[in-house]
C-alpha cells in the first residue's frame, strides 16, 4: 500500500473536494472515489520517487523531536536553513517526515503480481 502523505497537500485535498462533489451529484459512487484516491496515492508516490531528482540540504541548530515508526522518520527542528544550488531558506521550526518511497512502490510492485 502506498504511503498516503499527499493526500493533505493542495493537489490531494482539490481531488478529494472533487471526488466528494462528483459522489454528491450522483456521478459517480464513493467505490470508484476510493479507486481514485487509491491510484492518486500510488501515482504521487511513485512520480516523486522516480522522477524528481534535485537535491535540497539542511542545516538545523536544533533537533527538538524524532520518532522512526514503521518505516516513517518524523523530525521536529529549529532555526533551519534550506540550501540548493543557489537558492537559499531559513525559517523558525519545520516538520520533516520521511518515508521510503522506492522501497513502497517495489513492494507494491511485488503485491501485485501474487
Amino acid at each position: 500500500m502506498a504511503y498516503q502523505l499527499y493526500r493533505n497537500t493542495t493537489l490531494g485535498n482539490t481531488l478529494q473536494e472533487s471526488l466528494d462533489e462528483l459522489i454528491q451529484y450522483g456521478q459517480i459512487t464513493p467505490q470508484l472515489a476510493l479507486k481514485v484516491i487509491l491510484q492518486f496515492d500510488k501515482s504521487i508516490n511513485a512520480a516523486l520517487s522516480n522522477r524528481v531528482k534535485a537535491r535540497v540540504t539542511f542545516k538545523a541548530s536544533k533537533l527538538n523531536t524524532y520518532r522512526f515508526c514503521d518505516n516513517v522518520w518524523t523530525l521536529m527542528l529549529n532555526d533551519v536553513e534550506f540550501r540548493e544550488v543557489h537558492e537559499f531558506a531559513k525559517v523558525d521550526k519545520v516538520k520533516i517526515v520521511a518515508c521510503d518511497g522506492k522501497n513502497a512502490i517495489i513492494s507494491e510492485m511485488e503485491n501485485e503480481k501474487r
